[in-house]
């Protein structure tokens, strides 16, 4: 016996932009979730004309492969930057733990008018160390 042909609803516009919105690649190009966790770090890294600097940050977002945050440095695309982020003690059972990365600046943002801090993509590369904040003072120089 013939199945009787059914007729499907098709979408309202309406629907099709709340799906639209939901999932877009074109929105959200992200290989990995991100996680938004300020997280207060270290930045060190050298600029263009070959000068080494450090700044204070706070990490606005990080996932497994990568991080935004902002900085008043001036870097470019292609930067190498080393990132130590200051672990919560809830997640370190109580010590001061940091997190050391290392990456690539993948994308820039316009520096905001008022602060003049510009937004920094940042790619990881697969090496991290976690290790106690007396280890890492040891490792500074001074």
């Amino acid at each position: 016996m013939p199945k009787k042909a059914t007729s499907k609803k098709t979408p309202s516009k309406k629907s099709l932009k709340k799906r639209k919105t939901l999932y877009d690649p074109k929105i959200n190009r992200r290989r990995e979730w991100r996680l938004v966790l300020p997280l207060p770090a270290k930045i060190r890294g050298i600029l263009s004309k070959g000068k080494i600097f450090v700044e204070h940050t706070t990490v606005q977002n990080i996932s497994s492969t990568g991080a935004y945050f902002c900085l008043d440095s001036g870097v470019v695309i292609g930067s190498k930057l080393n990132l130590v982020i200051d672990l919560p003690k809830e997640l370190s059972r109580g010590e001061n733990l940091k997190l050391c990365l290392g990456g690539l600046t993948v994308r820039l943002e316009e520096p905001d008018k008022e602060k003049k801090r510009q937004g920094v993509a940042l790619r990881f590369h697969k090496d991290f160390k976690i290790i106690p904040e007396e280890e890492l003072k040891k490792e500074e120089p001074s």
